[in-house]
Parts: structure tokens; sequence; C-alpha cells
């Protein structure tokens, strides 16, 4: 391992902090203070575990502002969306407080025994290897339901945001949990394989699929439990009957949200081409209003990408598109200014050629594509390796059903953007990922549901 780690602002290129790489002891130390703390809280009655993840929702509330300012330092997000993700995370904290209990209360099955039920009993130690697109979110959708089952929790941050690593590790605290039952470690990738190999008993990983392949590869020696969440290239899918200035608006909000780095944003625009016209010149002035800029500032709408490699990888696959006849409808080159920022883009006639739709797109980019039918639109809405989301905009409710019904993804909106919801279970098929997170099911992802039947004792007397 490396000796140091660099936090970087991609708003300005500057570095904000230097952090030593954990040592594989350090790991193995930190691992067997999870397992003494796991004895402990596996115990704790689930009532009183959702007092604890009740404080901590109070404490994502009571320091938002801070919370929201290092997320928009570290890694380039708009102040109003680090914001919002920081009311999210109290939220997903509320939601397993009222409702975790009745999520794992024993389950009745009806046998001729006497007593047949279905327990869910928590695993054990469960990482966490999270990315730094939603540095608080996406830590907290994985633990909180981890924790609340009873688990207990360490943390492999991306390198982009240790700040927020630890911002997070010191919020448990405030909110009184014991010692050990949420832990974050500060290294590089090789720490996470450490992480992986250690005596842990279960990971949770939100990544790219070269990340998910290898969590998986290390997971799968020792048989550990592991749930993915990978990338996505969502279709967005508008049909003629659509209202498109609406449409529009959200196809906009989609695409840029996150300035772009958003594995559940609109990335295939597809669309039927009796309205293409239409829904192109309403889309490209959507896009244009956007404001790019500082993102501290709160008329800002689009930031920085986090890294300039993260910027050149959506250079190649602009510039791909130019270079096999796409036709820029807006955007398409890098901002020359300090830090790492790109022109919103639009790019039309394009083929399954080109980059910028056969790969996911990390960047506030995208292509249109044109279809003459709706069936049209289903095929070519799944002709990806992704299936994490999707959205069709219609007015006819029910034509949308019947059609969400048929994308292969693991979510699908109707006339709205896809989003993370603590209430529905959220995660992917194909290469989009393994297993969910959120609501009952992401609850009992991490859990041993375990069958207990239980059968009368019968005497007989012997006669001889």
């Amino acid at each position: 391992m490396s000796k140091k780690i660099e936090t970087i602002n991609p708003a300005t290129g500057k570095i904000i902090a230097s952090y030593n790489n954990i040592s594989v002891e350090e790991i193995n130390s930190r691992v067997k203070s999870a397992r003494n703390a796991f004895e402990k809280w596996k115990n704790v009655d689930i009532s009183e575990r959702t007092v604890f993840i009740r404080n901590l929702g109070r404490i994502m509330r009571k320091n938002k502002d801070e919370y929201a300012a290092l997320i928009t330092e570290e890694m380039g997000k708009p102040i109003r969306q680090s914001l919002a993700e920081i009311e999210k995370c109290a939220w997903v904290c509320d939601y397993y407080a009222d409702h975790a209990e009745s999520f794992l209360r024993d389950e009745l099955i009806p046998t001729e025994f006497r007593k047949s039920f279905v327990s869910f009993e928590p695993l054990g130690i469960v990482a966490g290897i999270m990315p730094w697109n939603f540095p608080f979110w996406q830590v907290m959708r994985y633990a909180i339901p981890a924790i609340t089952a009873g688990n207990v929790g360490i943390l492999k941050h991306s390198s982009v945001c240790l700040g927020c690593a630890l911002k997070i590790e010191d919020a448990f605290k405030q909110a009184s949990f014991p010692d050990n039952i949420f832990q974050s470690i500060i290294g590089d990738y090789t720490a996470g394989e450490a992480l992986i190999q250690s005596d842990i008993d279960a990971i949770s990983v939100t990544g790219s699929v070269n990340t998910g392949r290898r969590v998986a590869e290390l997971a799968s020696k020792d048989l550990k439990k592991f749930v993915l969440e990978l990338g996505g290239s969502d279709p967005f899918v508008i049909l003629e009957d659509a209202d498109l200035n609406q449409t529009a608006y959200m196809a906009t909000q989609s695409r840029l949200l996150n300035n772009g780095q958003s594995c559940i944003a609109a990335k295939r625009f597809i669309v039927v081409k009796d309205i293409v016209e239409k829904f192109t010149k309403l889309f490209v002035e959507n896009i244009e209003a956007e404001v790019t800029g500082d993102p501290m500032n709160p008329k800002t709408t689009v930031g920085p990408l986090v890294r300039e490699s993260q910027r050149q990888i959506l250079a190649r696959q602009v510039d791909d598109a130019k270079s096999k006849g796409g036709h820029i409808l807006t955007g398409g080159n890098a901002i020359n200014r300090e830090g790492y920022f790109y022109e919103p883009t639009l790019v039309s006639n394009v083929s399954h050629q080109m980059q910028i739709v056969k790969e996911e797109v990390f960047g506030p980019a995208g292509p249109i594509i044109v279809v003459n039918n709706e069936e049209e639109a289903i095929i070519e809405a799944n002709n990806s390796e992704f299936g994490l989301g999707a959205s069709i905009w219609t007015n006819n409710i029910e034509r949308g059903i019947r059609l969400a019904r048929r994308i292969q993804s693991g979510i699908v909106s109707v006339n709205e953007m896809v989003k993370s919801d603590p209430r529905l279970p959220f995660g992917g098929i194909k290469h989009s990922g393994i297993g969910r997170e959120l609501s009952e099911f992401g609850i009992r992802e991490f859990v041993n549901t375990k069958s207990i039947v239980v059968k009368d004792i019968t005497s007989k007397l012997l006669v001889e």
C-alpha cells in the first residue's frame, strides 16, 4: 500500500487533505474490535437499536450544512444537491427506525408441526466498499439497514471522499452508538481487498462493473455474502403522447443530476421519430439553461467532474461520437477554467458503434436515439449490458405500465426520473448488479433467514 492519499477539490484542482494509508495489521485489528462489538450488539433488542438509528437521523439534520459543504468540496456536487443528500440520509434513518421491527419480526408458517416460523438473524460484520458520487447517501443506504438488523459495519470509502468517511464515523459516535458498531478505514483499493479477505461476514459494494467483479472474486473464495450495485446506462423512453415540455425538463434534470455522475441518471434518450424534432429542440433549450460553475454557489446546477481523468474519459466518448458522424447539438468541449469542468452535451445521429451509446457515460453528456415506434423503443431500451433503471414518458398510464413490465431493469419509472427511495427495493440485473438495497428486501439481504420447526413430544406406554 502507498503511504499517502490526497483528496482534491475538483472545482479548483487544489489538495484538500492528505491521509495515511491503513496497514493490513490495522485492518485486522479493526475487524477484531468489530467482532467483539457484534457479539453484544446482536443481543440488543431491535426496539433499542432503532433508538440509536433515530438519533443518527437527528445528527444528520443538525449537521446538514457542515456535511453538505464537505460533500461539495470533495467531489464537486452543487451545494443544493448536497443538502438534499443529507436530508435523504436522515430520511432513511427515520424509515428504518419506524419499520425495521415489523420487517424482522418472526414469520409464522402454517404446517403440521406445533410451530413453524422464520427468524431473521444478523450475519455479523458487513463491510461496505463505497464510491464517491453520493458519499453520504450510499454509505447510509447500506449501513442503516444492516446495523438496524443487528450487524456491525466497516466502511472502506473511495479515496476521493475520505473526509466524508470520517464525518460519517463521527456521526455514529455523536448518536451515542456503542464503540465499533460502525468504523471507517482509510486506504486505497488494496485496503478494500484486504478488508474483504479479513474475518468479515458479508460485503456491500456500490461501484463499477470491474470493481464488482473483483469483489465477487475475492468474496467467493470464502463464500461470503455480497450485494453489488454497479453501473447503469438507463434508457429514457419518450413516446409520441408524452408531455414534451415536462419530459424535456425532467430529461435535463435526470441527465445532469450530480454533474451527470450517477448510476441511475438517464443516459440514453430514446425518442419516437414523430416527436423527435420538437423534443430535441426543447431538450437543447433546457440543457443550455442550466448554470455551470462554482458548486458552492446555490445558483449553480452543474459543477465539475470529480477528477481530470474522468473528464478525459468523457471527452474521449464525445470525440469518438464526433469522429463517427455524431452531431453535437450543444456543448462538446471541456471548459477552459480552473477545475475539471465539461460543457453539458447532447449528441444526435448516433449509432451502436459509438462509445457514448455502448458504454456508461459518467458525466454531463447524452445521446439521442431515434426509433419508429414503441416496439422499437423497448428493443432499444433492452439493448444494453446494464439493467439498473429506466423511465417511460407517456400520457397513457396503462400503456406505461404495460411497457414497464417489458423493460429489463431493477427499477422502471413512468413519468418520473429514476430515484432511490428507502421505501422501495433498489438494485439492478445483468451487469448492473446482484441483490437489493433499501425497503424490507434490503434489510433482509444481510440476515440469516432461519427456519425453526417445533414438534410436540409424544410419549407412548410400552406394554410387554
